[in-house]
């Protein structure tokens, strides 16, 4: 027998399983060469993907993650984020209007906030680089242009990126020249006027790469007054100077501009859910992003002991308009921040058991940060007189955190963080139409110093199924603008103080056989939960008052499941698969003053999607989707709520096996079925129907062809 080898690449500490497999490979050959005399055993080692690298990364958190790949979702129609972070367990993602402003929520963070503001309650990044800053995170960059993968870290399991938030955090990965190299053309078009054209172009040259990607897209939309429109380009470029060192530099841009529907009530829902409520058609709300550019670089070193030291730098300018047709009230929102990272990371080797080890610091701050209202005259051709100006210039969060994962056996891993964070608001009321006749001053310091400790245990039952369980603490400061918001109504500070949470979380993940999926349980303790509630309802005239309050105790707690099944495989290669996931939100007041233990509004109790799909070796694939979601409370009273509903999907497809061409047709809500998206929270309806519903597309049908070249 003569057994061949081949060098393998080096296995950073990350790779365990990877080399765990390779180990079994290994054996096994070698026990069939001494089955099969005088045979020549070849073994090679193939190089692993930067989401398959990035997704055994995710299985060493002790806690629940996942990682959604761009390609699996561009099998379909790819508008929002909505599209992307579809199927993932304990993420609720819906659009409201078909622009990006679409309402997202993790574990029930941020769970009051009305789709069109600013996301909060989950830290958003673009490659390991901050996106969200003092005054939350802006909408118009989540959307999926470019992206290799994306990754999603929930609660204190997003501690790798800095993120001390009650939802984790959302990690978008940029194509590079090395991910996606040639020439890529994709074009979309659908109902409601959808259509979308992206163009890019990668490669490798010497020692650098490069990644440009360009689009543009429109949707008339599928309400009155819904229209919407964007353009953008991002491009990623990478250079290695030698071995050790090695940069990138991320540049994102783009235009935004949506027509805002406003809510409707369950009888307009109802009889029509395409038309628009009559005072928000009178009202004609629209929003304008004049152009944000998020630019980015982060610089690895590699030391000779190859610990590695990340420098990350994002210069961020946000500006926007949001108009107001029927008074001619027009909101200017001045934003300009700068984040700052830095991390080390080593691995060591202590008494024969792994030991990695990190730290970091980050920091967000308000470079310039303002809102100016007017009140003008429709007759008129200016804007009329200054009705306020808010200034939150010098806010900032501010976090430094150290991390150690220890193996303390073959199988059992320690995980331990502690993080310490400062939180600054800088909030001065510089300018109001109106006397301050409140208790709280113009002008007001907020700095708060805390401490967010986390514990993990991950224990490898095999080397493909692990179960784990953690605790943790989390920190969610209020935003910038929340204290004193650009409405006319709200002209005076409030004080507000950061949201904290004690979790708890078990679970496990891995596969077995035909089942691959995860599951996880967690329960949250909070204090001062950071509540949003619509106090005074818009008019034709008058725009909706919205008020951000500290509350009483509550509890977050749920189930996050998720599990991929192949029910049947043939001898060719074809394969009938069945994904399924499904999220308990349990959110509600431990013992409230006035609401008792009653449940929270802003998201469904229950959500369950699943997705049948039968896919052919040589590209063909077809499948039935649908979605279930039960009632969801409007009201903190609880005596309104929205209807339950169950809408089914179609999609079929045809991908080359060359990869040089694909294309699909992907059918949304096949029944035509009315139902809710999205909630704007009321204090008490007392069981009227008021309108604070934002209604989901009708039926759709959306195609697109992609070529690569």
């Amino acid at each position: 027998m003569k057994l061949i080898s081949r060098p393998l690449p080096p296995l950073a500490s990350h790779s365990f399983k990877t080399a765990s497999a390779l180990t079994l490979i290994l054996a096994a050959q070698w026990a069939h060469a001494e089955d099969s005399r005088l045979q020549t055993v070849t073994v090679q080692a193939s190089k692993i993907t930067a989401s398959e690298e990035a997704r055994l990364k995710l299985d060493e958190v002790a806690g629940g993650v996942s990682l959604v790949k761009a390609a699996e979702v561009e099998r379909g129609r790819s508008a929002t984020l909505e599209d992307t972070l579809a199927y993932q367990p304990g993420v609720y993602a819906q659009s409201a209007g078909g622009n990006d402003a679409i309402k997202i929520s993790i574990r029930g963070s941020g769970a009051n906030t009305s789709p069109g503001y600013f996301r909060e309650g989950t830290k958003f990044l673009f490659d390991g680089l901050a996106l969200t800053g003092s005054g939350g995170t802006p909408y118009e960059l989540l959307e999926t242009q470019g992206l290799d993968y994306t990754e999603v870290l929930r609660g204190a399991n997003a501690f790798q990126y800095g993120a001390l938030s009650l939802g984790g955090a959302i990690n978008m990965v940029t194509n590079s020249g090395l991910t996606a190299p040639g020439n890529h053309v994709r074009l979309e078009a659908g109902s409601f006027g959808w259509r979308k054209q992206q163009l890019s172009t990668g490669g490798v040259v010497g020692d650098g790469d490069y990644y440009v990607s360009l689009s543009n897209s429109e949707r008339d939309g599928y309400q009155d007054w819904t229209f919407t429109k964007a353009k953008g380009v991002v491009t990623n470029f990478g250079y290695r100077f030698n071995p050790k060192l090695e940069t990138r530099l991320f540049v994102r841009y783009r235009e935004e501009y949506h027509e805002s529907s406003g809510t409707l009530t369950k009888a307009q829902l109802k009889h029509n859910s395409s038309h628009t409520n009559p005072v928000a058609l009178a009202s004609r709300d629209d929003s304008t992003k004049r152009g944000s550019t998020w630019v980015g670089s982060k610089t690895t070193y590699t030391f000779d002991d190859d610990a590695t030291l990340d420098f990350g730098l994002v210069y961020h300018n946000y500006p926007q308009v949001l108009y107001r047709k029927s008074t001619v009230n027009p909101n200017y929102w001045d934003w300009r921040d700068l984040n700052l990272s830095l991390t080390y990371n080593r691995s060591d080797q202590i008494q024969g058991h792994t030991s990695n080890t990190s730290l970091s610091l980050t920091s967000t701050q308000h470079l310039q940060a303002g809102v100016k209202t007017y009140n003008g005259n429709p007759a008129s051709s200016t804007y009329g007189a200054l009705q306020k100006q808010a200034r939150y210039t010098g806010s900032f969060d501010r976090m430094f955190a150290a991390g150690n994962d220890l193996q303390l056996t073959d199988r059992l891993w320690l995980s331990t963080g502690l993080s310490l964070s400062q939180i600054k608001r800088d909030i001065e009321v510089r300018y109001s139409d109106r006397a301050n006749t409140s208790p709280y001053p113009d002008h007001y310091n907020y700095d708060s110093w805390n401490v967010a400790p986390r514990l993990g245990l991950r224990y490898e039952i095999t080397p493909n199924f692990q179960v784990f369980g953690n605790v943790s603490r989390s920190i969610d400061p209020p935003s910038s603008w929340s204290s004193s918001g650009s409405g006319v109504a709200s002209n005076y500070a409030k004080t507000l103080t950061e949201q904290k949470a004690n979790t708890v979380e078990f679970g496990v993940r891995g596969k077995a056989g035909i089942f691959d999926g995860s599951l996880a349980v967690y329960r949250s303790w909070i204090k001062d939960e950071l509540l949003t509630v619509e106090v005074i309802p818009a008019t034709r005239t008058t725009a909706a008052v919205n008020s951000t309050s500290n509350a009483s105790p509550t509890i977050h707690q749920g189930i996050e499941a998720g599990l991929d099944t192949q029910l049947w495989q043939s001898a060719r290669g074809e394969t009938v698969n069945l994904r399924q996931a499904y999220t308990l939100n349990d959110f509600y007041y431990r013992n409230d003053a006035r609401f008792g233990a009653n449940e929270l509004p802003g998201l469904p109790k229950h959500v369950y999607q699943a997705e049948l799909q039968y896919r052919h070796p040589d590209g063909f694939y077809a499948g039935v989707n649908v979605r279930s979601v039960s009632s969801t409370a409007v009201d903190y009273a609880n005596t309104l709520y929205a209807p339950s509903y169950t809408i089914f999907g179609a999609k079929l497809g045809y991908e080359a096996p060359s990869k040089k061409w694909q294309v699909y047709l992907d059918v949304k809500n096949l029944t035509d079925q009315n139902y809710v998206t999205a909630i704007q929270p009321i204090y008490d309806a007392q069981g009227k129907d008021v309108a604070a519903l934002y209604p989901g597309d009708g039926f759709g049908a959306f195609t697109g062809v992609a070529f690569n070249f």
